[in-house]
């Protein structure tokens, strides 16, 4: 028991520090749990019994080469979402930065590579195991946060999105995202680590990692959240192997 306790303390440590970064040679490893039933509205778009795959595949040309806000002026790529259409566990930022916009593919740019971090160093998860997507699917110029104009024109895909993923946990990172999702003006602080509702399904407000990099400090709260979600899901909490 003492040994598990330092192994515990050990891993929160890490994370408080840079950011997940396990002893070399070590992973950490995690069984899935299989996702529970879920009592969602039916789908706008599903047919018959098409899989996950195959509505977000409608829901993707439905957007075509999308037009519907200015944002079309401006942006170089539409970035749809991407993962596990069958993930229980989907993460809902706020909108494409300029690596996105050039690449097509949600965080891959610095703050993608903590998100990552946070997935597979800390959740013990693949990032493939879980399904990315944004409110925007167009970056707002010079990053800028979405307007509300661009989120109405937007954000009927995303719960489409969730319609068809069907996940047990949304976790929303950063105040954009968590806002729009619950339709509420508090505070990202005061948000973050309480398990919300959208749509009959749980919702983690944390902070999102592009404000972590400017925010070290932090990553223990955001620890915190993660941890939430684990337990909430049945899942094992990561730790350093010996």
């Amino acid at each position: 028991m003492r040994d598990q306790i330092i192994d515990i303390l050990k891993h929160e440590a890490l994370w408080a520090g840079d950011f997940l970064v396990l002893p070399e040679g070590s992973q950490p490893t995690v069984e899935k749990t299989p996702a529970c039933a879920m009592h969602l509205p039916t789908h706008s778009v599903e047919a018959d019994a098409d899989s996950p795959e195959q509505i977000l595949d409608t829901i993707r040309e439905e957007i075509g080469d999308c037009k519907r806000c200015p944002l079309f002026n401006t942006r170089a790529n539409i970035v749809f979402g991407e993962g596990n259409p069958n993930a229980i566990i989907m993460f809902v930022g706020e909108a494409p930065g300029a690596v996105e916009d050039r690449t097509g593919k949600p965080f891959v740019g610095p703050a993608g590579r903590l998100f990552t971090d946070i997935v597979e160093k800390g959740m013990g998860l693949k990032r493939s195991d879980v399904y990315i997507a944004n409110i925007l699917k167009c970056r707002p110029p010079g990053n800028r946060d979405p307007l509300p104009d661009e989120i109405a024109e937007c954000i009927g895909f995303l719960k489409e999105q969730i319609l068809a993923i069907r996940p047990e946990v949304i976790i929303a990172l950063g105040r954009i995202a968590a806002q729009n999702l619950l339709e509420i003006k508090t505070p990202i602080s005061r948000l973050r680590g309480n398990l919300k509702e959208f749509m009959g399904i749980k919702v983690m407000p944390t902070y999102h990692p592009s404000y972590l990099l400017q925010n070290p400090s932090k990553k223990r709260d955001v620890w915190e959240d993660i941890k939430k979600v684990l337990k909430y899901l049945g899942l094992p909490i990561p730790q350093p192997q010996r």
